[in-house]
């Protein structure tokens, strides 16, 4: 009876020590995947997210800009940090111009009433 109760112990031990290794070992990739991307990368991928959220503000975003900017950080999270810069500063470009679009279009009426 004592021999079961060890073994039962010991078996949720081994399992706990097991489930508590495989999440600890999640972060650590996600922190190594972190360090890859140079500073100048994770600084054009802010800039990028940061100029969408002001065309997504006034509901004018391109069709693929986010693509791109998911693009810049797959290539980031790779270690690529030329194309990730790339697709950063492509995606801030169109998010950039899609706010240029969006003021024009608010300011020249193209409609055939004047």
């Amino acid at each position: 009876m004592k021999r079961r109760f060890h073994v039962k112990l010991l078996s949720t031990a081994l399992l706990s020590l097991w489930l508590t290794s495989g999440c600890a070992d999640q972060s650590t990739k996600s922190e190594a995947a972190a360090a890859k991307a140079s500073p100048e990368a994770t600084a054009a991928i802010t800039n990028a997210s940061d100029a969408i959220a002001i065309a997504k503000s006034n509901d004018w975003v391109w069709r693929d800009t986010e693509k791109f900017l998911g693009q810049a950080q797959s290539a980031a999270d790779a270690g690529d940090n030329a194309k990730a810069i790339m697709m950063a500063n492509k995606a801030r470009f169109e998010a950039e111009a899609a706010v240029k679009q969006y003021n024009h279009e608010k300011t020249h009426q193209r409609g055939l009433l004047k």
